[in-house]
C-alpha cells in the first residue's frame, strides 16, 4: 500500500512539475510590449522555419528612414500549416508589411508577428505568434 502511494505521488509531482515547463517555454510578455503595435514595410531577407517559432528578418525602414534589420517572431509551424502557409510560401526578397507588437528594447528592432501582408498578390496571414 505504501509503495502504490509513494508511486502515485511521485507520478503526480512529475506531471505537474512537466505541465510548468510546457507552459513556461516562452514568455512573450517579457520580451514584447502587449497592447502596443508597430507596423513596418519592406523586404524580407530570411524566413526561418523552425519549432517552437518561426522567425524572419525583414529590412525596413525605422521612423528615421536609415534600414534596419528587424528579427520578427511568428507562429509556430503547425500553427502557420492550419492556414495554409508552408516553408515556401515567404522567399527572401517578397515586399511585406508586418504588423505586431514591438520588442521592449526599441533598438534591437523586434516584434511578435500579428499580420503579415504580401501586396504583390493581396496574399494575408493574421493569427496568434504565441
Amino acid at each position: 500500500m505504501k509503495f502504490g502511494l509513494l508511486v502515485w505521488l511521485s507520478a503526480v509531482v512529475l506531471l505537474t512539475l512537466a505541465s510548468g515547463a510546457t507552459f513556461a517555454h516562452h514568455a512573450a510578455s517579457a520580451t514584447y510590449v502587449h497592447g502596443k503595435t508597430v507596423r513596418i514595410e519592406g523586404t524580407l531577407k530570411e524566413f526561418i522555419w523552425r519549432n517552437p517559432h518561426s522567425f524572419m528578418k525583414v529590412e525596413a525602414p525605422d521612423e528615421k528612414g536609415d534600414l534596419q534589420l528587424w528579427v520578427v517572431e511568428g507562429a509556430a509551424p503547425t500553427q502557420f500549416s492550419e492556414k495554409g502557409v508552408t516553408r515556401n510560401t515567404l522567399r527572401p526578397g517578397d515586399h511585406v508589411i508586418i504588423t505586431g507588437q514591438p520588442g521592449r528594447v526599441a533598438g534591437d528592432h523586434r516584434m511578435l508577428l500579428g499580420k503579415i501582408e504580401r501586396p504583390a498578390d493581396g496574399w494575408k496571414w493574421e493569427g496568434n505568434s504565441e
